[in-house]
């Protein structure tokens, strides 16, 4: 002969192993969450329930799913849901309103009466804390002892599901993420130009690698009829797709610009008020913009922020070092330019339009590689063609 409260524990204990079944099959981690929640509810007789996730990142908890309730986000040290969560301990509370843990707001805020509650800690394998199971108002009364034993068991099944569940939704987040990058890398890329301008006298050549996937630096090269050969270089302020982005969007303008004959501080000019306009003021790209004309061996330029530039002379076996005559694009409206004479060249002279990429490339001992390096490089291989150097 059972007693009722062992017929109580059957009845709870064929619900755990149901809903275990439930939780076994492969769904995503919303389905897993709404399934924890109407599972708890079913088991435990109560009128709502959420799943506080626990965010290890910013130490806080939050729901993403909750019955009548919207998301919710605190630190994971606040209220009965962070004591239990600090404790890995479960709280009954049979009185809400007579508990100084409890915050009162939400029901302000929904019209809900919470009465009493159950708050279950979720740990997962290898004692990970996964979140916070609450359960609130047992539609008979308050939660007694088998309701805690009865959420006990249901908490340890549906922590170890959503545990798997997060990793898989991370997973598939990750590639995604991977794949996407991917095809900006692959865009960027593709915009470079597949070839160089060839002109008697001169030898081009431009070589990235991005420090990510995807990266804030960019370069072009453009013959133009009558007028030489166009040459542009920008970085942008960090790494990623949001300045591989905005030094496209450069690239564009300045192509834009010189198909309508404009000139570099014109062009320079409409570029730097869209940046302006378009980028967050933390933002800024530097740029070099130059015309090469080889019938009388000088480069006009404008370098935003961009320097040093370095310009060999072959006759002296000197370096020049050159610094920018503009602010970076997209730092102040009414971008002011100082005027600069060109680089005039005589034969066996090199220019070098570098990014800050080189400069400052450090060693295994943190020493950065700098510009005299640079320098001596191209001192070393001044005889060999640009690819070369």
């Amino acid at each position: 002969m059972h007693s009722r409260s062992s017929e109580l524990e059957s009845s709870g204990l064929f619900k755990v192993l149901e809903v275990t079944r439930r939780l076994g099959a492969p769904v995503e981690l919303d389905e897993i969450l709404q399934l924890v929640i109407e599972a708890a509810l079913e088991v435990l007789n109560a009128e709502r329930g959420t799943v506080f996730l626990y965010d290890r990142s910013t130490d806080e908890l939050f729901s993403r799913v909750a019955t009548g309730e919207k998301e919710i986000r605190f630190p994971a040290s606040l209220g009965i849901a962070g004591e239990s969560a600090k404790k890995r301990e479960l709280i009954n509370v049979e009185d809400c309103y007579a508990d100084a843990r409890f915050n009162q707001e939400v029901d302000k805020k929904t019209g809900f009466r919470t009465r009493c509650l159950l708050s279950i800690p979720l740990i997962g394998t290898q004692d990970e804390l996964v979140g916070v199971l609450q359960v609130l108002n047992k539609r008979t009364g308050v939660f007694d002892r088998d309701d805690e034993e009865l959420a006990k068991i249901l908490a340890a099944q549906c922590a170890v599901s959503l545990q798997r569940a997060r990793l898989i939704e991370e997973q598939l987040v990750k590639q995604k993420l991977e794949q996407d990058l991917a095809v900006a890398r692959d865009i960027q890329l593709g915009i470079l130009p597949k070839e160089l301008p060839e002109i008697d006298g001169y030898t081009l050549a431009c070589w990235s690698r991005p420090a990510d996937e995807t990266g804030g630096d960019t370069y072009d090269a453009a013959l133009l009829p009558e007028r030489g050969i166009a040459i542009l270089l920008g970085d942008a302020t960090g790494h990623g797709i949001g300045p591989a982005l905005s030094v496209t969007q450069m690239r564009a303008m300045f192509r834009i610009g010189l198909r309508l004959g404009e000139s570099l501080d014109r062009i320079a000019l409409e570029i730097n008020e869209q940046l302006k306009a378009d980028l967050p003021g933390n933002r800024f790209i530097t740029a070099f913009l130059g015309i090469l004309n080889p019938g009388k061996h000088r480069l006009d330029y404008l370098s935003c922020g961009q320097g040093p530039l370095l310009h060999y002379h072959a006759g002296t076996d000197e370096v020049e070092y050159l610094d920018s005559n503009a602010l970076p694009l997209a730092i102040l409206p009414n971008l002011m330019i100082e005027e600069c004479a060109p680089m005039v060249f005589e034969a066996g002279d090199v220019v070098a339009v570098l990014s800050d990429g080189f400069f400052e490339y450090v060693d295994a001992s943190g020493e950065q590689f700098e510009k005299e390096r640079v320098s001596d490089v191209i001192r070393q291989s001044r005889d060999g063609s640009a690819d070369e150097i």
